[in-house]
């Protein structure tokens, strides 16, 4: 059940409120909001992720969304897309702690990623006179009050800045809005790499919030210990922890206007050029395309992807004994895994050669043949 929500009239002065004003923004393509799958519509990786600690590090449930670690923690956390969110919204990102950590050690932190490629922050005219402000905003819950910091980084510019917003009322929905100042010294790259890093954070060692902070963009903020100054909250304090966000908008200008809404299919689409999925865990038996006998020892499945990817996707997959099936009505082929050949960002091929038993030319039903079975194009940032 939603609850409501409190407005932030208490936030530390590095966070402003809005009167979350109607009207539209300069926008990005057709959207005043950069962030892609802001309401947490779309998981297409997986609904929850258990047993997230050192290593674990990776986009993992909802698209987009990188859940990262640093240092050697040994907290254990779950990511999931909740049900749980503000009204008018139907899902949040959660992260619950199942296993505590009670003392964050120094090199240790714990966060939420969303990452921009540089060509969708031309609008902002860095490195320009005209250099623009942008408004981040989002509704926030956590258990723990306190002051949580944001980092935004961009690897283009070599700059960070960090703010702070704070969480007044333990597991109540709140608003909070940063406004950052353009930078007229250093441009995003126009192109389709790493532009902004937004993080938020939830856990910080004193590596990461012993120097001094700059709301403004800044090389020293780069620095490991200016990076997340203010934070204060230790998220995997306890295993009644948790924390959760939705509504990400992040857009041209100094106001926060209302969040902006997207048809579930739209934020689909747009997700799919970082990721497509062609065969999920536990959805077996999933047909995955038409395949075809190269020749009397080799299988192939070609792809054509559902509008042109990122850039050429890497190929993420699930392998086992007879984890895949090449199958018609003479043949019956189970093979462990496929190999990726000769992707670009809208099309490929995946084989597998040193068969036995193949009928060249004979057409085959491709399919995932296991419950641990996967097969995802991945090009995110």
């Amino acid at each position: 059940m939603a609850l409501n929500v409190v407005s932030s009239d208490r936030l530390s002065t590095n966070v402003k409120t809005s009167n979350l004003a109607t009207g539209l923004s300069s926008k990005v393509g057709e959207s005043k909001n950069i962030v892609i799958n802001g309401a947490m519509q779309v998981a297409q990786r997986g609904t929850s992720k258990t047993g997230l600690t050192n290593g674990g590090s990776s986009y993992n449930t909802l698209d987009r969304f990188w859940w990262g670690e640093a240092g050697a923690p040994s907290f254990v956390t779950t990511m999931a897309q909740s049900s749980t969110a503000p009204d008018g919204f139907a899902n949040s990102l959660r992260l619950d702690t199942t296993t505590a950590q009670g003392s964050i050690a120094a090199a240790d932190a714990q966060y939420i990623d969303y990452r921009i490629e540089g060509q969708d922050l031309q609008s902002l005219a860095y490195g320009t006179s005209s250099a623009k402000s942008f408004t981040l905003s989002f509704y926030v819950k956590g258990t723990i009050t306190g002051t949580y910091a944001v980092w935004l980084y961009s690897p283009d510019t070599s700059k960070a800045c960090t703010h702070t917003y704070t969480i007044n009322s333990a597991d109540t929905w709140e608003r909070k809005t940063i406004t950052v100042a353009g930078d007229t010294g250093s441009a995003f790259g126009n192109d389709n790499g790493l532009g902004l890093y937004v993080r938020f954070i939830v856990c910080a060692g004193t590596n990461y919030t012993s120097g001094t902070a700059s709301t403004t963009w800044a090389a020293a903020s780069v620095t490991d210990a200016n990076r997340y100054v203010g934070h204060a909250v230790n998220l995997a304090a306890t295993t009644s922890d948790d924390w959760a966000i939705t509504g990400i908008q992040l857009e041209e200008g100094s106001t926060a206007t209302e969040f902006e809404h997207k048809a579930y299919g739209v934020e689909l689409t747009r997700c799919q050029r970082y990721l497509q999925v062609y065969a999920k865990v536990g959805a077996n038996p999933e047909q995955i395309g038409p395949g075809y006998g190269y020749s009397t020892s080799q299988v192939e499945v070609q792809f054509t992807f559902n509008g042109a990817m990122r850039a050429a996707p890497s190929v993420d997959i699930g392998s086992g004994t007879n984890y895949f099936l090449f199958q018609t009505s003479g043949d019956n082929i189970q093979v462990n895994a496929l190999t990726a050949y000769q992707f670009t960002e809208r099309n490929g091929l995946m084989y597998k050669s040193g068969l036995s038993s193949v009928t060249q030319g004979r057409a085959y039903r491709v399919e995932n043949n296991h419950a641990s079975a996967y097969l995802h194009f991945n090009a995110e940032l």
